[in-house]
């Protein structure tokens, strides 16, 4: 086999390789999440849970402002990411279209830190937790500065999510 019929082969391999396992995420896919309802300062939330690698690694990746938009009655849709334990955090917005704002929270539901992201932002330490988080919530960008929400500020988190281990 000559060099560019090698090259040819290896391009190719690369190519199906890489095409599989990247494949865009179908936003419709997240009604097949778990989900908890909560309410944060006294407006209700329906929130995915993202609480396996697959699920975390995707996000909202490729999901529109459309998707996000409330549901009939008000509640807003987002999703949580619900780890092990505490740990230091740090997201970015690979693939995510539409801005978001993201709550880090510690396993008592108190807000660590916020920040509102920018969509397509893949710089690396762009959104770190900066303390020990457990949780984090991904909202349509302004809805936590509509609530004021702030770090200190407490949430309380259902004893399911409490409880659930990976």
């Amino acid at each position: 086999m000559n060099l560019t019929a090698l090259f040819a082969a290896a391009l190719g391999f690369a190519v199906l390789f890489y095409g599989s396992s990247c494949t865009q995420p179908n936003p419709d896919e997240l009604d097949k999440l778990g989900f908890v309802d909560l309410t944060i300062k006294d407006k209700p939330f329906h929130l995915w849970l993202a609480d396996g690698y697959s699920e975390q690694a995707n996000g909202l990746m490729f999901v529109s402002a459309e998707r996000m938009a409330p549901l009939p009655d008000g509640t807003q849709r987002v999703m949580i990411f619900v780890f092990d334990h505490e740990q230091e955090l740090n997201f970015w917005m690979k693939n995510t279209i539409i801005p978001l704002d993201i709550a880090y929270l510690d396993s008592n539901g108190v807000v660590v830190n916020k920040y509102t992201m920018a969509p397509l932002d893949e710089r690396p330490n762009q959104y770190p937790s900066g303390k020990p988080a457990r949780f984090a919530i991904e909202v349509s960008a302004g809805i936590f500065t509509d609530l004021k929400l702030a770090p200190g500020d407490r949430i309380t988190i259902p004893d399911s999510l409490l409880k659930r281990s990976h």
